[in-house]
């Protein structure tokens, strides 16, 4: 069976008989759709790049270039195929929590401002190594964070729901909460993980703890957060938050102990790469009448 494909990339290689689409020969605004078999919405677009579906009436496979696929679901028809990006962002997203660790850890962020002051600001402050980390949330990207910590002098415990791939049951991380120095966030949101880290949790963490959040901004309260944050008891890195995009005046931007990136973990040359390839392989996959990866529904 032939399919018609369209994706954020021109130079898309498909398989014989596919026809491609991309940006620069089919406008999804007003051009037309309905012959769309294998669509793969532009990376970070939300559900704006995914309101289009409405005009494939032809769709068999909807495929995200994002782990998440919450927001997806209710653009999914009766017989379309629902994909997910899982494993292209590994690298990128791990990396970027571990950066963001380590600027929180050290101090980077006082450091900067200094800079900006003409200041030299020689200050010590916590390290990395020699921490107890836990990371909430360890499925692919939760395992590459761990390769990626474990250069360091540190401890390492993973936290799934099923405790999983050598990990803890999320049930278990209340007792051992108090213990950690760092906390990383990356399990999806869901009804179960939304506001899971509440006040309760926010109050159990050890003083001058760290919490790192590169999944989804509504895991954490943020209120909560806030409040936590101007006791200057704990400290907070966050590539998401809630509200997202984070309004001009909102008391994250000035809490005290927080660095903020404007959700930008998977967003590199990394994903890129990544994201081409996974969807390659998928229409390989797709003309071989082979199963498809990273199948939601």
């Amino acid at each position: 069976m032939s399919h018609v494909v369209w994706t954020q990339w021109a130079d898309l290689e498909v398989p014989e008989g596919f026809v491609k689409l991309s940006p620069e020969n089919c406008d999804l605004a007003d051009g037309d759709l309905s012959k769309i078999t294998f669509f793969v919405p532009k990376y970070m677009s939300g559900k704006d790049g995914l309101r289009p579906t409405a005009r494939m009436t032809n769709l068999k496979t909807l495929h995200l270039l994002m782990a998440g696929y919450e927001e997806a679901l209710e653009f999914v028809k009766p017989g379309v195929q629902l994909c997910n990006g899982r494993g292209v962002h590994n690298a990128s997203t791990a990396e970027l929590a571990v950066g963001l660790a380590i600027a929180s850890r050290r101090g980077f962020d006082d450091f900067i401002q200094a800079q900006d002051r003409d200041e030299w600001l020689h200050q010590s402050y916590p390290t990395l190594n020699d921490s107890k980390i836990a990371i909430v949330g360890y499925g692919s990207i939760g395992q590459t964070l761990e390769k990626y910590l474990s250069v360091y002098d540190v401890s390492i415990t993973g936290y799934t729901r099923s405790g999983s791939d050598g990990s803890k049951k999320l049930s278990e991380f209340d007792a051992d909460l108090p213990s950690f120095d760092i906390i990383f966030l990356i399990l999806p949101l869901n009804p179960e993980s939304n506001k899971f880290f509440d006040a309760e949790r926010l109050a159990k963490m050890k003083d001058g703890a760290l919490i790192v959040n590169v999944a989804r901004g509504p895991i954490i309260d943020t209120d909560a957060l806030v409040a936590e944050l101007n006791s200057r008891r704990i400290y907070a890195a966050l590539d998401v938050t809630d509200p997202e995009p984070l309004p001009v005046g909102h008391p994250l931007w000035s809490a005290p102990h927080c660095i903020i990136t404007p959700h930008v973990g998977g967003d590199s040359a990394a994903f890129e790469s990544r994201g081409k390839r996974l969807i390659e392989e998928q229409l390989k996959r797709l003309a071989a009448g082979e199963s498809l990866l990273n199948i939601v529904n």
